[in-house]
């Protein structure tokens, strides 16, 4: 993946986050507070903003040192984990299966690894 690309991506996500903390906000709320999973869907927004921020700096790295490598490997952590992280915290929160919850720790750690490819790539060059 290359700067342009993942700052696409972040871009995405970005707009993605906002849509869907604002359906939470409101359209969901109902169904949020049934659930008692307000609290849950808050994560799910705050991990996915946090790592679109972060994805959308990375890309910016990625064009100023084009020539250092791992940036796409990072980009693409990052990426995974908010699908798996928030995404199974997002469905967790309006269908209450629970076993979802048991998914978050596999993203949570592919956001950890995209943090660590940082630091190496860095550390690399």
């Amino acid at each position: 993946m290359k700067g342009k690309q993942i700052i696409q991506i972040a871009a995405a996500l970005g707009a993605l986050g906002v849509a869907i903390g604002a359906f939470g906000a409101h359209g969901l709320q109902a169904i949020l507070t049934e659930t008692g999973k307000v609290q849950t869907f808050e994560t799910a927004v705050k991990y996915h903003f946090y790592h679109a921020l972060a994805l959308f700096l990375l890309g910016i790295l990625a064009l100023i040192k084009p020539d250092w490598k791992g940036w796409g490997v990072a980009a693409l952590f990052f990426l995974i984990g908010i699908m798996i992280f928030s995404g199974s915290l997002y469905i967790l929160s309006v269908t209450g299966i629970t076993w979802l919850g048991a998914l978050a720790p596999i993203g949570g750690i592919c956001l950890i690894l995209g943090w660590v490819k940082i630091f190496w790539t860095i550390t690399q060059n």
